[in-house]
Order: structure tokens, then C-alpha cells, then sequence
């Protein structure tokens, strides 16, 4: 149930809040007042996108506020608790959204303080706010939502997750069949191709980190005298020439070691020592190894040149490097064998693809019963509803129609489902959408949105103009309809229709006030008096009169006793 709601700086609102409370909320006010704002708002407290166009002209940031209590069921406690949300205990929770707007682009959610993301909003919106605005009827049409309904009814959710979860396991075997297929009709145009690229990469042994390796040969090879002069020289200047390094090291060392019998600073340094003349004298035999085994080879030259030419060669055909042509390699051989053993491979996939057939259509047909077991109380239902909205002769069906046609697989079942309605004896009925005129649809929102959700009491239905077009004894009929629906949750209702609003339990009025510079909307809950006084405006116009005034009187004191 929504106890509070505050909205700031959107659109032509400044700052507005109101406390609701149970039973049946009316927003009344003329016609632009900005009673869907303030529907919008609350819909973006739902998780419904919400834009920064509108922020009020000349602020930098806006929000919409609301507290909330909900059932605190296991379900709804392990859904905050896998967002890291602390909810209160007990079996009713109040839980506090707020969500900040600013031009600079940082919107951000809180639910009890806590930040998080968008995705959780829209998670935890349904289980809040029910909102049907006056665009819903179109919906209303649609088979998918006719199916969604019924779906809600019967509470299949469960059964329709395994049925998404079958259809989708059977589309992937059927995708893989689907290309083993094309892999096997184009057999004779690749198996040659594929064994030539197959053979030409073998053929070229191609080893990752090779090229580089062959290039710093050749770089050896084509500086044979460079190489061989310098580690000459520095084996002469390090070891062989008269007062080489390893020699004067070893003076020097030898110096040291005898300073160090008389004074102990300089033992400190003999470890040192030996290591630099233990380097000196490996680096000097390496040198003269390395210097010994120099040999200039043009047929080892001529072979590297030849090695990397190949390898740039087949690395440019199959994707510029040796990692991408061995890719390539894995992929051909892999698409190869696919093709050459497609009969076997055939054979097993059929096999699954039947196996995961039979699965999906039994996940299918589970669901297919429960939604004939539910359809004939959902119509019972709906039809016992229709006297309280003035549609005592209307007839009201659900028609299911399955079938194991692979055209009408889906993820929610093989059932086509569509509400069948006629508003007058003698007519058979015909789909909704080609009988139902504006005010019957309406009306028909009315009882299937509160048929449908009855089993949520703690949700609050937001109803945007839903008795538009409607009037007389059949505004009458809707509300007393709301009234009924409002005894089992909360009820918000925006309505035109004296005969709607004199129904309420808490009077709303929502005003907008223009100045020279700005335009402003307020909201105010209205005493006993400034009810007579809305509803006569409701009936009368613009000029209202005693006569208004008596018979908003009546209408409220009626309301009151039924």
C-alpha cells in the first residue's frame, strides 16, 4: 500500500505531498490540472523510465519520493536480500524509495537509503503498484495480454519458467541441426577447400614465437664480424692483454684481503669480492666460447630467409599472424570433420531434438492444464462482476487452442488464448477487440485487471481515467465497482465522474495555479465540506449551484451507505 508520496521539480510542480490511505483515494481537478503527473511520478517509482526533460524549467534536479508497506513474505525478503537491502521484520514491511534526478546526468535509486540499481525498482514494482492507464485498453486487445491475464490468474509462473526454459533448449538443437544441414549442402563446394587450407597449414608447421626467433638468427648471421670483433675485445680487455680486468682484480683483491688482517672493516667486502672476480671470470669464458663457435653460414642463411618467407606467406592468407592461421587451422579441421561424419552427427542431434521436443511439449501441456482448469472460475469471476459495472446481459469466454505445430512453439506454451465478449442477448460473442466500444472496454479493464490481481490484497491499483467516456448510470456502476475493489487494497483512482468520486474514502483535489512568471501545481485532501463543493463543480461546470450542491450531497451520503 503507498501511504506517502512527495514530488519535487518535476514538470510544473514545485513541491507537493500527500498521505494516502486505505480503501478508495479520488483525484479530481480540471482537465490539464496535473493529476497524470502525479500518476507518472508514482510510475517511476515502479521502475518505469523516467526522463530528465522533466525536470522543472530552471532547476538542476528533481524527486519523487514514496513510502510503501509490503507483504514480507520469503519470496519478497530473499529478493531485497539478494540486493543487499535490509527490510524490517514482520509480515507487513514499510520500505521508503526515493529517486533523485539531475541534469548533470547522475540519477540515482534508493530503496531505505540504500543505493541501487534501476533493474531492482523495476524487479520490485510490480509486487507495489498496479498502474492501468487509459493506453491500457489497447492492450487490453492483444492476445499476448489477454494470455498474460489469464497467466496471472492462475498463478502459472512457475510452469511458464520451465516451458521458456524447454523451448529454449529444443530452438538450440534445432539451430545446430539447422546448421549441420547447411554445412551438408554446401558439402561439395567446401570439403575441398577446407582440406586444402587444412593441409596447407600443416604443411607449414607453424609454431607461435618462431618468427622471432628465426629473426634474431639471421640478425646474428648478417653481423658474423661485428659479433666476433667485440667479444674478441672484450675477452682481451677482461682476461688475455697485459693488465686485463681479471688480473688487476685479482692484485687488487689480494690488497684487500691483507689490509683486512689488520683492520675487520675490510673482510666485509671479501664476499663481495670473490663473486666479481667468480663473474669476471665466467663472463671471459663464455666470451672466448662464443668467439670460437662464430661461423658465417650462407646455406643457414638462405634456409632462414626461405622459413620466414613461408610463414608470412600462409599468416597472410589465414589472418596476418601465426596465432590467427592456427585458429584457423583448429576451425577448418573442426568444420571438416563436421561435414565428412554429418550423417552420424545427424542422426544424434535428431535424436536430441526429439528428446527435447517431447520435454517442451510436456512443459506445454502442463501448462495448457492449468490454464483450462483456471479458465472457467476466471470467467465465472468475470461474469459475476459485470452486474456491478452495468453489464448485467454481457456474456464474457475464454477460448484456449493448442496444438503440437511447431509454428505455434513459444517460451510461454503452444496455447493461443483470447477473451471472446458480447454486450448484447441474442449475439454470440466475438474477440474483444471488434465489439467492445469505449466505454465497455473500460469497463472490461476494470473487472480483468481486479480479477486478475485479486490475489496481491497489499498492492495499490493506480486507475488513470479509466471510466473515460462513460457517464450516468454506468459511472455509477464503475463506482461502486471501485468501491468493491477497494474494500479487498488500496485503490487510486483519477476520475472526471461526479458519480466516481463522491465513492471516496480520501478526496483528493489537484489544482494548478498560473502567475505572471510561473505555473504551479498543489495537491490538498479535502474536508467534508470541500467535498460538496468539488463534486457540485463535477456536476454543474464552472458556475455551481445549490440545486449542484444538494445533489453532490445525496451522492455522497448514498455512497456512504452501501
Amino acid at each position: 500500500m503507498l501511504s506517502f508520496l512527495r514530488i519535487e521539480n518535476i514538470a510544473l510542480i514545485n513541491s507537493i505531498e500527500a498521505e494516502f490511505g486505505p480503501g478508495l483515494n479520488l483525484l479530481t481537478g480540471e482537465t490539464g490540472s496535473g493529476k497524470s503527473i502525479i500518476v507518472d511520478s508514482l510510475a517511476a517509482l515502479t521502475g518505469e523510465r523516467v526522463s530528465t526533460d522533466l525536470i522543472k524549467e530552471g532547476e538542476r534536479s528533481a524527486r519523487i519520493e514514496g513510502v510503501f508497506s509490503i507483504n514480507g513474505t520469503h519470496e519478497v525478503r530473499q529478493i531485497f536480500e539478494e540486493a543487499g537491502v535490509e527490510l524490517e521484520s514482520g509480515s507487513e514491511a514499510e520500505i521508503v524509495i526515493r529517486r533523485d534526478l539531475s541534469l548533470a546526468g547522475k540519477n540515482r535509486v534508493f530503496v531505505n537509503d540504500q543505493l541501487v540499481a534501476a533493474a531492482f525498482l523495476k524487479k520490485i514494482g510490480p509486487l507495489l503498484v498496479d498502474i492501468h492507464g487509459q493506453g491500457d485498453q489497447a492492450s487490453l486487445f492483444e492476445t499476448s495480454s489477454q494470455l498474460a491475464m489469464l497467466d496471472h490468474f492462475a498463478q502459472t509462473g512457475s510452469l511458464r519458467e520451465n516451458a521458456a526454459v524447454c523451448y529454449a533448449e529444443w530452438r538450440s538443437v534445432c539451430e545446430e541441426l539447422k546448421t549441420l544441414k547447411s554445412d551438408e549442402a554446401e558439402k561439395l563446394q567446401l570439403v575441398d577447400i577446407l582440406r586444402f587450407q587444412v593441409d596447407e597449414i600443416r604443411r607449414a608447421d607453424l609454431r607461435s614465437g618462431e618468427s622471432d626467433e628465426l629473426e634474431d638468427e639471421k640478425r646474428r648471421l648478417n653481423n658474423i664480424e661485428k659479433l666476433s670483433l667485440l667479444s674478441s675485445q672484450a675477452f682481451s680487455l677482461l682476461y688475455e692483454m697485459d693488465g686485463s680486468a681479471v688480473s688487476t682484480l685479482g692484485q687488487a683483491v689480494d690488497r684487500i684481503r691483507q689490509l683486512g688482517e689488520y683492520d675487520d672493516r675490510f673482510k666485509d667486502y671479501f664476499e663481495g669480492l670473490d663473486a666479481a672476480t667468480a663473474v669476471l671470470e665466467d663472463v671471459s669464458i663464455t666470451l672466448r666460447d662464443y668467439q670460437n663457435n662464430l661461423e658465417f653460414s650462407p646455406e643457414r642463411l638462405e634456409a632462414i630467409e626461405s622459413r620466414l618467407a613461408e610463414i608470412a606467406r600462409v599468416t597472410r592468407k589465414y589472418g596476418g599472424t601465426v596465432e590467427t592461421a592456427i585458429e584457423h587451422h583448429a576451425r577448418s579441421e573442426a568444420r571438416l570433420s563436421n561435414i565428412e561424419t554429418a550423417e552420424l552427427c545427424e542422426k544424434e542431434l535428431n535424436t536430441e531434438l526429439a528428446r527435447r521436443r517431447k520435454s517442451y511439449l510436456d512443459a506445454a501441456a502442463a501448462l495448457n492444464e492449468k490454464r483450462r482448469a483456471a479458465a472457467g472460475r476466471f470467467v465465472k469471476q468475470i461474469e459475476t462482476n459485470f452486474k456491478d459495472v452495468a453489464l448485467e446481459k454481457a456474456r464474457f469466454e475464454v477460448r484456449i487452442d493448442n496444438g503440437d505445430d511447431e509454428s505455434r512453439f513459444g517460451p510461454d506454451g503452444s496455447d493461443r488464448v483470447e477473451f471472446f465478449f458480447t454486450a448484447n442477448p441474442g449475439e454470440s460473442p466475438k474477440p474483444m477487440a471488434k465489439v467492445a466500444s469505449g466505454g465497455e472496454a473500460s469497463r472490461l479493464m476494470l473487472i480483468l485487471k481486479s480479477v486478475s490481481n485479486q490475489q496481491n490484497g497489499s498492492k495499490t491499483s493506480v486507475f488513470d481515467e479509466i471510466d473515460a467516456g462513460i457517464g450516468g448510470r454506468v459511472a455509477e456502476a464503475v463506482g461502486m465497482k471501485l468501491k468493491r475493489l477497494a474494500a479487498a487494497q488500496q485503490v487510486l483512482c483519477v476520475t472526471h465522474q461526479a458519480q466516481v468520486a463522491s465513492k471516496a474514502d480520501h478526496h483528493f483535489v489537484v489544482e494548478k495555479s498560473m502567475g505572471k512568471r510561473s505555473t504551479s501545481i498543489t495537491i490538498r485532501q479535502l474536508d467534508d465540506a470541500e467535498r460538496i463543493e468539488e463534486i457540485a463543480r463535477m456536476l454543474a461546470g464552472e458556475k455551481i449551484t445549490d440545486a449542484a450542491r444538494e445533489n453532490a450531497r445525496e451522492m455522497i451520503a448514498s455512497a456512504g451507505k452501501r
